[in-house]
């Protein structure tokens, strides 16, 4: 940030690692996201990173009792509520998975299914959230489903009230991308990278200026949410936003 603009906005940013492997190759990209966003502004940038790994997400059942009480029914049995909650402190959120048949890991995919469904019965409404979402994925294979799993990231901020960006072309179009040249280590690609494997580079490379632009925009949508608050609060629709805001 310019050194002579006094900031006086801070805003969260928080990276979900989507892998159920603990310290591999998608939390690799993550770390190197969250590094670029910090790296913004260290003093008004706070990053948190979040796995999913040895976490327990059940599926929505359908039930609808969160429409009556803002609560999952599910949410005593599993780790549900701690990322919901992180979730919704959140002025940013990067998204990281490794690809799964195409898609994204079955355990995000459950607890997206059910932030979605509660989330709008503790909110009141779907509201506009307008955090800013960026989304990484990472495979095996050169052409596995990576920008597959990155638009099933992209719908479902879009369907919450989000904002997506990417990172910079070309390296980045839609979000980050990578893949380990076909090796199955869970240090794969942070060994390609170091070894200076172009493509590796060019992943890292992705990630790094996708974390650097969700940061950007975050700061500059939350400082004019709070210019334009009192327009804002006209419109129930932004409850999620004004009530995130208004927070210290």
């Amino acid at each position: 940030m310019t050194k002579h603009v006094k900031n006086d906005v801070k805003i969260r940013v928080l990276g979900i690692c989507g892998s159920p492997r603990k310290n591999a190759n998608t939390e690799f990209l993550l770390n190197q996201a969250l590094d670029a966003a910090k790296s913004v502004d260290p003093e008004n940038v706070d990053v948190e990173a979040y796995s999913i790994a040895g976490k327990e997400y059940l599926p929505c059942i359908s039930c609808f009792s969160c429409a009556k009480t803002g609560e999952c029914i599910r949410s005593k049995e599993d780790d549900f509520n701690e990322l919901r909650d992180k979730w919704i402190e959140a002025d940013a959120v990067i998204m990281a998975v490794p690809v799964y048949h195409l898609s994204i890991p079955g355990q995000l995919k459950c607890f997206i299914d059910r932030l979605g469904n509660s989330i709008w019965s503790y909110e009141g409404s779907a509201g506009k959230h307008l955090k800013v979402y960026g989304a990484i994925a990472q495979g095996v294979h050169i052409f596995s489903g990576q920008e597959n799993a990155i638009k099933e990231i992209i719908n479902h901020a879009i369907v919450m009230g989000n904002i997506i960006t990417s990172g910079d072309p070309w390296e980045s179009y839609l979000g980050g991308a990578g893949w380990t040249e076909n090796r199955t280590e869970k240090d794969a690609l942070k060994s390609l990278y170091e070894s200076k494997s172009f493509d590796a580079e060019v992943a890292v490379k992705a990630a790094r200026s996708l974390g650097k632009r969700v940061a950007e925009l975050a700061l500059i949508i939350k400082a004019g949410a709070l210019h334009y608050i009192e327009y804002l609060e006209k419109d129930p629709l932004y409850k999620p936003l004004i009530r995130r805001i208004r927070k210290k």
